[in-house]
């Protein structure tokens, strides 16, 4: 197999969302036989769409029977779908209103710029700004709930909260490393 990326910056960036995602995903999946799949299913169904992303990943990277084009559309649906799961119509309690008020106002952003940038036809003239918005934004929602996690009082939950809350960054990172590699290839086109 042939790997797509020639820069060792690019596959050591693919790699570590490769190796952190994967690490997380098995974290929840354990998280999930703990705790049983009545009180867990949630976390089940969100990994599913991780490890659809992580599959498309390794796909893209080996160059392995998926285009760029189809990467886009099936990883922004994929993170698409868990946003929308996840902090929109299933959110989490957390500490304070203006806190929720925020992360779903950040939730629905990062959606909308999802929709946006990945649902244009010229998907090749993304600006490295336009790819970094996406990561950003979801840090940004990750570190709220972070925050949140911190301020309230510890349980057996916290350490796989705190584990879910960053797999959807990390997988954010990796797609979004991907996406400026074919932008960056489509300016010297």
């Amino acid at each position: 197999m042939q790997i797509r990326f020639k820069k060792g910056t690019k596959i050591f960036d693919i790699v570590i969302t490769a190796v952190a995602g994967m690490l997380s995903v098995v974290v929840m999946l354990y998280g999930v036989a703990y705790f049983g799949l009545k009180e867990a299913w949630p976390e089940l169904v969100l990994n599913l769409f991780y490890v659809a992303c992580l599959v498309m990943i390794g796909m893209y990277f080996f160059n392995y029977r998926i285009t760029t084009h189809q990467f886009n559309y099936w990883c922004s649906i994929s993170v698409g779908i868990t946003v929308l799961l996840r902090d929109i119509l299933f959110p989490p309690p957390l500490a304070f209103y203006a806190l929720h008020v925020v992360c779903l106002v950040l939730a629905v952003l990062l959606l909308c710029t999802l929709t946006f940038f990945y649902a244009r036809r010229n998907w090749k003239s993304y600006t490295k700004r336009n790819l970094w918005t996406i990561c950003v934004i979801d840090i940004l929602i990750a570190t709220l709930y972070n925050y949140d996690i911190y301020i309230e009082p510890f349980s057996e939950y916290t350490n796989y909260m705190l584990t879910e809350i960053w797999i959807r960054p990390t997988i954010t990172y990796g797609l979004v490393a991907c996406f400026v590699t074919e932008s960056e290839a489509a300016k010297h086109e």
